[in-house]
């Protein structure tokens, strides 16, 4: 990995907020207008609303690893592709516990402006995390 990846801002948050519980480090690094543009389940936008998802997975995945596996950075702007993986082993979306492992990817476009997020794109498997879960039937095999 290269040394510069740990320091991208979004290597910071997987990898202190959501692989260590810091949730300090999403004030440092959300602006305070932060806006996403794709919250998920209907989470609140900024800080509040990342601090809450980072709750949500840390504690229906409570060994949750999040690694990004390929990053470009090009002026205010980043893309990353993420992936995630942990251990179904306490509430999800008011789901109970099955103790089956999930791996799913995520992708993530941003815009920065003095070193913080202030907007943001973000797309996670969630069909593909419910169905690992075994609350959504996989597709049909053709």
């Amino acid at each position: 990995m290269p040394p510069d990846r740990t320091e991208s801002i979004i290597g910071r948050i997987f990898g202190e907020a959501f692989n260590q519980g810091n949730l300090a480090v999403v004030d440092e690094l959300l602006s305070s207008d932060h806006f996403t543009h794709t919250p998920f389940g209907g989470a609140p936008h900024g800080s509040r609303g990342l601090k809450w998802l980072i709750a949500v997975f840390r504690t229906a995945f409570p060994d949750l690893h999040c690694a990004v596996e390929d990053e470009i950075r090009e002026g205010d702007k980043f893309a990353a592709h993420w992936t995630m993986r942990g251990t179904h082993k306490g509430l999800f979306l008011g789901n109970p516990p099955t103790g089956r492992p999930v791996e799913v990817q995520g992708i993530i476009f941003a815009r920065t402006e003095d070193g913080q997020i202030i907007e943001d794109w973000t797309l996670v498997d969630q069909m593909g995390i419910l169905q690992q879960l075994g609350i959504v039937p996989p597709p049909p095999a053709h």
